[in-house]
């Protein structure tokens, strides 16, 4: 049987990504908004002094930065450069030492069982080829090693916002499938099947208290967030069609307000070992 995967273009796929991660501002929106996810994920993978780490998808480190400090050799890896750049400024300005590499999660430039630990936060959701990262994440690890997953939900409020933006964004490769599924209990536990044991998940929430209402968390995504920004520019000349958009985000931000300006963005935690 043919894998669809196998029929496109890897680099062309990899340089659209580049492109939309590097659009807008996601610098701006991991140090305002998800900063503290990071280090809930260093917690749940157990991660100390000497551990040897990779962050796949790692953008500016919210996970690597944290795992630096706490003495592990870390290696961030991530297919944007900007994003690394980024990473790397902060990660001096925290005195945080480690290593970053442009990499591709379909394809990571590491040896078999290199690591420790292998994590990714909010990142390798967004590969889109799932099957085939999920393999990439477990061959890089050591057996025995631990594997340590976050990423938002289906049902959370970054999972309806990329099912709101689907109709408006342009068709996906052949293959690809929705970012959110990482966040899916029974599709994640799939992806790695029998090649992990103790497996453990949980799903928690990050506390947002940024927006007054669902315009403002439309208007933020759609100026500093990258799949928000591809969303409009494949519909920039349709009016209407951006004003449908323009309506929807901001009907997904007021229906999860609560409490005046306060947020629950719905997240999957999963920890496991390689077999």
């Amino acid at each position: 049987m043919n894998n669809p995967a196998t029929a496109v273009d890897d680099g062309q796929i990899a340089a659209t990504h580049r492109v939309m991660w590097a659009s807008g501002n996601y610098p701006k929106l991991a140090a305002e908004l998800v900063t503290p996810l990071g280090p809930v994920l260093v917690d749940a993978a157990g991660i100390g002094p000497g551990d040897r780490v990779l962050d796949v998808a790692a953008g500016t480190g919210n996970a690597a930065i944290p795992a630096a400090l706490r003495g592990a050799r870390v290696v961030a890896s991530d297919l944007s450069p900007e994003l690394l750049e980024a990473g790397a400024a902060l990660a001096a300005e925290r005195g945080a030492t480690l290593e970053w590499r442009e990499a591709n999660a379909h394809e990571l430039p590491f040896a078999d069982a290199e690591f420790d630990v292998v994590m990714s936060c909010i990142g390798v959701m967004f590969a889109p080829f799932h099957q085939r990262a999920a393999d990439e994440l477990i061959r890089v690890c050591k057996p025995g090693g631990r594997i340590a997953l976050l990423s938002w939900t289906p049902e959370g409020q970054i999972g309806e916002l990329f099912a709101t933006m689907k109709p408006y964004v342009a068709p996906p490769p052949p293959g690809a499938q929705p970012p959110p599924l990482w966040g899916d209990d029974e599709h994640v536990r799939a992806l790695l099947g029998d090649r992990v044991t103790d497996v453990g998940t949980e799903r928690r929430a990050l506390t947002v208290e940024h927006f007054g209402n669902g315009a403002a968390f439309r208007d933020y995504f759609r100026s500093t967030y990258g799949p928000t920004i591809a969303a409009y520019r494949n519909i920039e000349d349709d009016p209407d069609r951006v004003a449908e958009l323009d309506a929807a985000l901001a009907r997904i931000g007021d229906g999860f307000l609560h409490g005046g300006s306060t947020m629950e963005w719905e997240y999957l935690l999963l920890t496991a070992r390689r077999a």
